[in-house]
């Protein structure tokens, strides 16, 4: 069953492209707008006040005309009709417009767009026209009401085929709107998604938060740093649904709860970062301070957050549409270097941070941080498989005909993210023995439950001892590294 989104847009139309040569048209079409559009029942697209002005030396050129001196044409498709769409005489360049050779081949009307009925519906692609008349020097489109009846991503293109309407400039609007609201078909199953994340969020933050209240006297400071990013996580998903919902039912992206949303989004990935970072420096388990490496993690912190928290302004606020490409990769880099440096220090960090706790032989530290290395090394590997398939989506996908599973990759950034929390809640969960994975100036500062035992037996045998008081510290000190070996019991014997 075909799922019940559609899209409605509302857009301003400006501008044209430059002339191309004969049988090229000058294409006034929607930015970035290859739409993605689904309906299910007899739904409209909405064509309002549109209106085209041409320079006033060129309709000067016309003034002693009484008749049509320039035609706009209006054309609808459907992208999987897009080769019903202009004609090539000798095999050559396609043409979108009818030139004398097409005109004999295509049986098109020459000046005109050249377009051939759907085989799936004889009546589509949808062509309408306007004329400017005499020397006028605008025209407007009369309003129109397109029925849109199948499932599909439509393109919406305004076009003039002659070259001396270069310069033309168009104003007005287009509303496109679905059974369920104003959505776009790529963006509805996310309002959806965004809010069954915030019921995670929701049971993540109540199953924390009620631990913390258990056990508040051993919190630490991580702990605290993850109940903000749990926190941070509930608000960006409400707010991304809120606003989502919003759009659907007015048409139009609020400009202040998407500002919150990315904002909370910015603030909430560049945290979880930096607490990953200092939690593989080591900070508050093998060191207590991060040192003169502090002004460089916030320095690093808040670049990060200065190109997050601009791609993401750009992308979301009062748009609708991708980004072109250009754009996207101006914006997207900083972030995607400013990350990848994040993701080596990491790793550098907390290969250090392993051999530390390994040569204090803190089991229990040690053990935790494992987990951790590994969750991460996961998390890092899928990462960039999944940018691999992204690549891949984008690249065999150049018309968005694959846009109702195209919302799966935001989504899945979203879903790794909240999957990497919750093994860092679970690896750092409230307990009564949290403060046992806090830093302690003792370098045998903690042993596991097969440490306790072993000591427990080696101050047995030398208790009898009348100078065992003496070597006392000694012996603890010796004891501590036998742990680790099959002859506890023999090196005791040699040593009394």
């Amino acid at each position: 069953m075909l799922e019940q989104s559609l899209v409605a847009m509302e857009m301003l139309f400006c501008c044209m492209e430059e002339a191309r040569v004969s049988g090229l048209p000058l294409l006034l079409h929607l930015p970035r707008v290859r739409t993605w559009y689904l309906a299910l029942t007899m739904e409209d697209l909405l064509s309002d006040n549109i209106t085209f002005h041409r320079k006033k030396e060129i309709a000067a050129q016309d003034s002693n005309m009484d008749h049509d001196t320039g035609l706009v044409q209006v054309l609808i498709f459907e992208a999987a009709d897009r080769d019903n769409i202009g004609g090539s005489p000798y095999g050559g360049q396609k043409a979108i417009c009818c030139t004398p050779d097409l005109a004999k081949l295509e049986n098109c009307k020459q000046g005109e767009v050249i377009w051939r009925p759907s085989a799936k519906d004889a009546t589509w692609p949808y062509v309408t026209s306007v004329h400017f008349h005499g020397d006028a020097t605008e025209v407007t489109l009369e309003t129109i009401n397109v029925p849109i009846t199948m499932t599909g991503m439509y393109n919406l293109y305004f076009i003039v085929c002659e070259p001396k309407l270069k310069g033309l400039v168009m104003t007005g609007n287009t509303i496109w709107k679905n059974p369920t609201g104003y959505l776009p078909g790529r963006m509805a199953p996310l309002m959806t998604f965004y809010g069954l994340m915030s019921l995670a969020y929701l049971l993540l933050g109540i199953v924390w938060f009620s631990q913390y209240a258990r056990f508040w006297r051993e919190i630490l400071q991580l702990q605290n740093c993850i109940t903000l990013v749990i926190s941070l996580g509930m608000f960006e998903m409400t707010l991304l649904y809120f606003e989502y919902a919003n759009f659907n039912a007015t048409g139009i992206r609020s400009t202040g709860i998407t500002i919150w949303a990315v904002t909370f989004g910015a603030v909430k990935r560049t945290i979880s970062r930096l607490i990953i970072l200092v939690v593989s420096m080591g900070y508050g388990v093998v060191r207590p301070t991060l040192g003169g490496l502090t002004s460089k993690v916030v320095l690093l912190g808040a670049t990060f957050f200065l190109a997050s928290e601009l791609l993401d302004l750009v992308e979301n606020v009062g748009s609708i549409n991708d980004l072109s490409g250009k754009a996207r990769l101006f914006l997207v880099l900083p972030v995607a270097i400013v990350d990848a440096f994040i993701v080596i220090w990491i790793f550098t960090s907390l290969s250090k941070t392993l051999e530390k706790l390994q040569a204090r032989r803190s089991l229990a530290k040690l053990d935790i941080y494992r987990k951790f290395t590994n969750a991460l090394a996961v998390a890092v590997f899928v990462s960039v498989a999944w940018i691999g398939y992204e690549l891949y989506f984008k690249a065999t996908d150049p018309f968005s005909e694959r846009w109702q599973s195209a919302w799966i990759i935001s989504a899945f950034w979203h879903v790794l993210s909240f999957s990497l929390l919750c093994v860092i809640c679970a690896l750092w969960a409230p307990s009564q023995n949290s403060t046992r994975y806090a830093y302690s100036d003792d370098v045998g500062e903690e042993f596991g439950e097969e440490e306790t035992m072993s000591l427990t037996k080696s101050l047995a045998k030398v208790d009898g001892d009348e100078n065992s008081a003496k070597p006392e510290k000694k012996e603890r000190k010796d004891t501590s590294k036998d742990v680790f070996s099959l002859n506890d019991d023999t090196e005791e014997d040699k040593r009394e």
